[in-house]
């Protein structure tokens, strides 16, 4: 038995150390060394206040800004420690209820704007954090920033354009734009 303990503890021992200290430190430091942003949560900053994530949604309401698509994290919107989808099903009526009624907002909020209203714009996404919008989307609210901002809508969807990130391979993905970025764009300009 003595034989048998032995090995097995000091095998134990070795897989421990190996893959829980020395690989997870090795791979830290690689992220640290070739992807320091990515690995460090892709924070931005605003001088040196940190206003959030590259990878995480954010709550923008005001007209002047364009918003991220809806949040189903609880309790609050865009709850980074309670990441989650609504989980309701297309027949379940209170989806119907809540997509008719951010469809109302968005309609409310831009009564000229007949363009179709963009999905991303009514519906949660798996996470409820995704900070991307369709460049769809970010057109849709073009005309309401720059009535908004007293700005032209040519400046506006100019600035959207340029926003757009395009998929490494155009058949894998679709155009996005990230709402904080614009956003901070947006400022910029005036």
């Amino acid at each position: 038995m003595k034989n048998i303990i032995r090995p097995v503890l000091v095998l134990f021992t070795l897989l421990t150390v190996l893959t829980g200290l020395i690989y997870p430190l090795l791979i830290t430091e690689i992220g640290q060394v070739f992807f320091a942003s990515a690995s460090s949560g892709s924070l931005v900053y605003k001088g040196d206040q940190l206003i959030g994530s590259e990878l995480i949604g954010q709550n923008f309401a005001e007209p002047k800004y364009f918003w991220s698509r809806p949040s189903a994290t609880g309790p609050m919107p865009y709850n980074a420690s309670a990441s989650s989808g609504s989980n309701l099903g297309p027949l379940n009526p209170a989806l119907t209820d809540a997509v008719k009624s951010r469809i109302e907002a968005l309609k409310a909020s831009d009564p000229n704007n007949k363009l179709p209203v963009p999905v991303d714009l009514i519906t949660a996404s798996a996470s409820g954090l995704d900070p991307h919008i369709s460049a769809a989307a970010a057109l849709y609210q073009a005309h309401r920033v720059a009535k908004a901002r007293k700005l032209s809508p040519a400046e506006v969807v100019t600035l959207v354009e340029h926003s757009i990130e395009h998929p490494w391979v155009r058949w894998l993905g679709e155009e996005k734009v990230n709402v904080l970025k614009l956003n901070l764009a947006l400022d910029q300009l005036r």
